[in-house]
């Protein structure tokens, strides 16, 4: 592996990805050690393939969480990206920023610098955006941003029916106002995924060296400063040393692990499985947040994704991916989106309706199935949660599955805002610009006639969107919980960074791969001025 490196970078992720490649950039010699394989796999870099991929052992961590009482007892699974990219080798593609009042937010709580103003110069970085750049939007960054390719009448009608029902037309959901109803824009790059891993490492720089297949055990820490980490790789367990530190992007679920299989975390839940105490930091493992959501799903008269599935429809669809980058096949998750809120005197928009001209079921494995019949879907999450879990160690086995524990709707409040954005979905649906192609409404169904029907629904239909974050999180010295300062740098270790979803002190609206992307990006430059006073 040639000779130390200066810095060691734990997980070739979203955040992984962007930090080491940016740190290598300076002209620092960076070895990024990721657990799973590379990305070339055509399973990632389709996009109508994502269902292939989560939950697999090749792609994914296949997490599961503790029964939860608040959806019936259910234990979801948590996937989390085990391939060069991560989460973005996994996940739908969706590209939201969140919204400016989040980083200010951030700010207020004690993360000093991440306040809109400062955040938007990265998000501008990080992309490459199909429809120009402006003030808010850049060029010329490795993460493509281009626009749907699945094209369909009834999203476009959809969009038409959302301004009947009163939702202003946004002219661009990740530019200056993050409100109102827009089509979707997708990490895509000529119809493909494009990860962090197909994006960064096109131009690879010379001082960044790779280390795939290989699962970090433990951080090694002597005299209070990460010196390097402990591997496993094939049969042979190593020590690896680093001249400067470490920066831990193993991500939301990942990382409080490690912290805590390294002596870094709660004392009494260390000293409970046999882990000596390297600091005492209370707050790591706590304050996991995720969005909940659940689905309005209508049958319809209209051309949908569900008929390009089948039959010689797809086979025409493996056509047009071919050779004209477009169709089903480059579908994302969603195709367009509005962002609203359900009560006055909010601050930004409490709900996401996200939604897709296709219907879908999400089996217990976490993998899409497709309906049969023309259908689409609307998919409302909350935005801001109130309902706070953890994740804690099962042993100090490194090997085994972190304890994910969280109640998706344990504040009533959660559910009651679930209920209004389904109200709003079926507002939208009823209007003239869609309602003469709708035939029937599957989910919740007719029979959910009252709001205490559709809380009834939202207990036993919501899901986590697969967008863990908070579990490290970044705030004041005077926050007892904060794991590290807004220099990224965790209390009580010298010479060791988290730079991934872990540390959002709240979780920003929207889906957050492009946000633990810009914190990538961020992370790399004060990792940089870290070092920089250190000489």
């Amino acid at each position: 592996m040639g000779r130390e490196p200066d810095l060691i970078v734990v997980g070739g992720g979203s955040a992984g990805l962007a930090c080491a490649t940016r740190l290598a950039e300076s002209g620092l010699r960076v070895l990024l050690i990721e657990a799973g394989k590379d990305h070339k796999d055509p399973r990632i870099a389709i996009p109508a393939l994502m269902s292939g991929v989560v939950h697999k052992p090749g792609f994914d961590w296949c997490y599961s969480a503790e029964p939860d009482p608040s959806v019936g007892g259910r234990p979801d699974v948590w996937p989390a990206g085990k391939r060069l990219g991560g989460g973005s080798s996994i996940n739908g593609m969706m590209f939201i920023r969140g919204h400016r009042w989040d980083f200010d937010h951030w700010a207020e709580l004690g993360a000093t610098g991440w306040d809109y103003a400062s955040v938007l110069p990265y998000f501008r970085r990080l992309e490459h955006n199909e429809r120009g750049a402006d003030a808010w939007r850049g060029q010329g960054g490795p993460i493509h941003v281009s626009e749907v390719r699945s094209r369909y009448a009834i999203t476009d009608e959809w969009i038409e029916a959302a301004e009947e029902a009163g939702i202003a037309r946004s002219k661009d959901l990740n530019g200056e106002v993050g409100e109102g109803v827009d089509m979707i824009q997708l990490s895509q790059r000529n119809g493909l995924r494009c990860s962090t891993a197909a994006g960064y490492l096109r131009n690879r720089p010379p001082t960044l060296e790779l280390l795939l297949e290989a699962q970090v055990l433990k951080i090694e820490v002597q005299d209070g400063r990460a010196s390097g980490v402990t591997i496993r790789r094939g049969g042979e367990v190593l020590t690896l040393t680093a001249r400067y530190g470490v920066v831990l992007s193993a991500g939301a679920l990942n990382t409080p692990r490690l912290l805590m299989l390294s002596g870094i975390g709660p004392a009494s839940e260390l000293q409970g499985h046999g882990i000596a105490l390297v600091t005492d930091l209370p707050g790591v493992g706590q304050n996991l947040q995720e969005h909940p959501g659940c689905h309005l799903v209508n049958t319809v008269s209209a051309h949908t994704l569900n008929d390009d599935a089948r039959g010689f429809a797809g086979f025409r669809q493996v056509l047009e991916l071919a050779f004209a980058r477009s169709g089903a096949l480059t579908t994302g998750i969603g195709h367009a989106q509005a962002f609203v809120k359900s009560r006055e005197g909010l601050p930004a928009p409490n709900l996401q309706l996200a939604f897709s001209a296709f219907a879908f079921e999400i089996t217990p494995k976490g993998n899409l199935a497709l309906a049969k019949d023309a259908a689409v879907s609307t998919f409302i999450a909350v935005m801001r949660p109130k309902s706070r879990g953890r994740i804690s160690l099962r042993s100090g086995d490194p090997y085994a599955a972190p304890l994910i524990e969280h109640r998706l709707l344990g504040e009533e409040d959660d559910a009651a805002q679930l209920v209004e954005g389904l109200e709003i979905a079926r507002k939208i649906m009823a209007q003239p610009a869609i309602a003469p192609q709708v035939k029937a409404e599957i989910r919740p169904g007719a029979s959910a006639d009252s709001r205490e029907a559709l809380r009834g629904y939202v207990g036993a239909a919501t899901i986590p969107m697969f967008h863990p974050v908070g579990t490290a999180k970044m705030g004041a010295a005077s926050d007892p919980l904060a794991v590290t300062g807004p220099d990224c740098a965790v209390r009580g270790v010298q010479g060791l960074w988290v730079a991934d979803a872990s540390i959002m002190p709240t979780i920003p609206q929207g889906n957050t791969n492009a946000t633990s992307i810009m914190i990538g990006e961020r992370a790399s430059d004060l990792v940089l001025g870290g070092l920089r006073d250190l000489n």
